[in-house]
């Protein structure tokens, strides 16, 4: 059977759309702040056919809202839709920690390594962008480790919907994970003790939810142009 060939449209719309998703994983753009078409073509240097199609899918995963006479804004998701969000990450996470073995850890032994130094590097520093990004790369580095693509890109959409949840409903500036806590579930994996490693990643969602004041909030105002700029 022949693989799929991807036309450079369906690239095109893709790169929009990792574009857009990556500065929304990044807390560039927050919640409740409007895609701009003209914005968007500007910065990215894209087609409006294209940037249409990219807001189209994204819109289909939950991340982005469009609404008549309104056009898109990145979603805000409801306290309800947190909550909903937090029970399915316990749920595929299980399911991915469940399937990597200390095989799976030593194959990637070198990859997991250099991602807890940045991630470690990261959480010292006062750039929160680096921290956000760098403690939700080890969820999806997981992902990939287990080598089961569904669950990754499950997880890769639960993900970006919950970097919206952290920018609504997270208390203070506190990071929203802890690097030891991810140290502890590599540690659990590599020895094979995988109940361990179930049981702490079960307490971090625990805990990452726990620390979201979950009640419906309005979102600030955000520079579109500014937010896409050097991604």
């Amino acid at each position: 059977m022949k693989g799929k060939t991807v036309s450079s449209k369906q690239q095109e719309v893709q790169r929009i759309a990792e574009m857009l998703a990556k500065a929304i994983a990044q807390h560039r753009l927050r919640p409740g702040v409007r895609l701009v078409e003209a914005h968007i073509v500007e910065t990215l240097q894209a087609n409006r056919n294209h940037v249409q199609a990219a807001l189209q899918r994204l819109a289909m995963q939950r991340i982005v809202d469009i609404e008549p006479n309104r056009g898109a804004t990145v979603a805000q998701p409801s306290a309800r839709e947190a909550r909903e969000i937090f029970a399915a990450r316990r749920a595929v996470e299980r399911a991915i920690v469940e399937a990597i073995t200390p095989t799976h850890v030593a194959e990637h032994q070198v990859r997991i390594e250099q991602h807890m130094h940045n991630e470690r590097a990261a959480t010292a520093s006062t750039d929160r962008r680096a921290i956000v990004r760098e403690l939700s790369e080890f969820h999806l580095l997981l992902g990939e480790v287990s080598g089961n693509q569904v669950l990754a890109d499950i997880l890769g959409n639960l993900m970006v919907r919950s970097s919206l949840i952290v920018a609504l409903y997270q208390r203070g500036d506190s990071p929203p994970c802890a690097s030891d806590e991810h140290q502890a579930i590599i540690d659990a994996l590599r020895a094979g003790n995988t109940q361990a490693a179930v049981d702490e990643m079960i307490a971090h969602l625990d805990e990452l939810e726990g620390q979201l004041a979950l009640e419906d909030v309005a979102a600030p105002e955000v520079n579109l142009r500014q937010a896409l700029s050097g991604l």
